[in-house]
């Protein structure tokens, strides 16, 4: 686990609300990629709710964004985590394109694009309007920031309004995996390419609760998925404790929590969800002397 509160609140334009009047943010919670592991940000806003620490935002990426949407949503743990083993399992995520193969084989012949993808995303967007319908982000009883990146610049972008289904599927829109999602003329795919833990996406509030966990690294390298599985969760590592070290210089009050998990979790093992809930219960409560001195320093914050 990591407890590095830091403290002064600075803001760049890029990060401010959308509307400029709009109250500032108290205490955000910002949730970063992870695949199945993110969920332990259920059992982490049980213990903030529990002891009377209401988040007023929630920001998010890739399947943090998706957890996040149903903490933002009003969704309590038990019916979350039903509606999570729905939007994300292998039955979702593993519908092959099979024009995919000839594409890469021969790109020009198979009119290889900026779109293109190894999977189909008809059942991904099933089940995100089964769950979400036609939500607007800044319609949700708890505001949303959602993280993509911008495919042309790799730049980061924090979606704030408009519909909460593309934004999600803007979200987890994994390079080569899913087609980028066309959003206000730009393409934006996976927010973890840009930031993997989007601290600077709450900026403006006065303090953020952080949670976020490194990819993990493959146990044996026996094949070149496995060399590829190693490069990308180490740059993926490496851009997050980037980004943290950007917050704090910046001045960020921001404290980063990272449950520690006893079992090896696939990225896809729902089954695994009832455990990673109660690991981010157990976190929470273990970091809670922190959270509240974070709080009790941060302007305007009061603490029961």
């Amino acid at each position: 686990m990591t407890f590095q509160p830091t403290l002064a609140v600075p803001t760049t334009p890029a990060d401010m609300p959308a509307n400029p009047g709009s109250p500032r943010p108290r205490f955000a919670i910002a949730l970063g990629s992870g695949g199945v592991r993110s969920i332990a940000a259920l059992g982490m806003v049980q213990v903030l709710m529990r002891h009377g620490l209401q988040p007023d935002l929630v920001v998010g990426c890739s399947a943090g964004a998706m957890f996040g949407a149903l903490i933002a949503a009003g969704h309590d743990a038990d019916e979350a985590v039903r509606i999570a083993t729905t939007l994300w399992s292998p039955e979702v995520t593993r519908q092959r394109r099979w024009r995919a193969l000839p594409q890469m084989l021969w790109p020009r012949l198979g009119r290889f694009d900026a779109d293109f993808s190894m999977r189909h995303d008809h059942r991904v967007m099933e089940r995100l309007r089964q769950a979400f319908g036609d939500m607007q982000l800044d319609g949700l009883p708890l505001p949303l920031r959602v993280a993509a990146t911008d495919a042309a610049t790799g730049g980061r972008v924090v979606l704030r309004s408009g519909s909460l289904v593309q934004a999600l599927r803007a979200s987890i829109a994994l390079p080569f995996m899913f087609a980028p999602v066309m959003i206000d003329g730009r393409r934006l795919v996976d927010g973890c390419l840009a930031d993997p833990l989007p601290v600077s996406a709450a900026a403006d509030a006065h303090a953020v609760l952080a949670l976020g966990f490194q990819a993990p690294m493959p146990v044996r390298i026996n094949g070149p998925s496995r060399l590829l599985a190693q490069v990308s969760s180490s740059l993926t590592n490496n851009l997050m404790q980037a980004r943290l070290a950007e917050a704090s210089a910046a001045g960020q009050r921001v404290l980063h929590i990272e449950p520690p998990l006893s079992q090896r979790v696939g990225l896809f093992d729902t089954a695994a969800m009832p455990y990673l809930v109660e690991a981010g219960r157990r976190a929470t409560e273990a970091a809670l002397p922190a959270i509240l001195a974070l709080l009790q320093r941060a302007p305007q914050l009061a603490v029961a």
